[in-house]
């Protein structure tokens, strides 16, 4: 379930939105340049680790990987798929919320997604990365904001490929249950080795959820459906 574009023009430049998505492929391509070893040093450098927050080791460059580790990508599928995701639902959240409040409201996402991911980890030394957690709140703003959106969709249904407009509603209440069920799996496999933040993906919504209705500044909306 991949989702191609919504049917809500943006009506204001999404200034932000499309600045994030620079920097993201920016300090991707940077670290892909990097030989094996520093690349990896960088992920640890950078990465939020759950354990040093456990020791509260509470110091300014740790508390910084909160943020910083919002910015870092494993891998072309990874940065693909989150930047995807933000292209076609951030641009619309930040018209109602307006450019300093969804940059506000997307690094707090970001953050609250870390903290829940490093609390749900079984291996709390091992580095989060990733926008995925900031995104999912951005997706529960969305859900807010335009449940009657539609989604053109593509879909696999086994040998066959279909392209579908689904409920903004359908399509993110749909995908957040799948995070959760597979959180709730990863909570039984009792993993030593990364793996996908489910618990960021979970937290980030919620957290999208409880406060898009805050900082809704624009109201007027008009889109068609189809």
């Amino acid at each position: 379930m991949i989702p191609l574009k919504d049917n809500i023009p943006s009506r204001r430049y999404p200034l932000i939105n499309i600045s994030l998505i620079i920097v993201n492929f920016i300090l991707f391509f940077w670290t892909l340049g990097l030989s094996g070893n520093y690349r990896e040093y960088i992920f640890w450098k950078f990465g939020f680790i759950p354990q040093r927050f456990l020791e509260l080791d509470l110091t300014l460059s740790n508390i910084f990987t909160l943020i910083s580790s919002l910015f870092l990508h494993g891998g072309w599928a990874h940065i693909l798929g989150n930047m995807l995701f933000l292209w076609i639902f951030g641009d619309n959240v930040e018209g109602s919320m307006g450019h300093f409040r969804y940059l506000i409201f997307y690094i707090s996402a970001g953050v609250i997604a870390n903290i829940i991911q490093g609390f749900f980890s079984y291996n709390k030394l091992i580095p989060t990365i990733g926008a995925s957690g900031a995104i999912a709140g951005v997706l529960g703003a969305y859900l807010i904001y335009f449940p009657g959106a539609r989604i053109l969709t593509l879909l696999f249904l086994g040998f066959f490929i279909e392209f579908v407009y689904l409920p903004a509603s359908f399509f993110l209440i749909l995908w957040f249950l799948m995070q959760f069920f597979a959180g709730m799996i990863s909570l039984s496999l009792y993993e030593i080795t990364g793996g996908v933040a489910w618990w960021a993906h979970i937290g980030g919504f919620l957290f999208g959820i409880i406060i898009a209705p805050f900082l809704r500044k624009y109201r007027r909306y008009h889109f068609y459906y189809f």
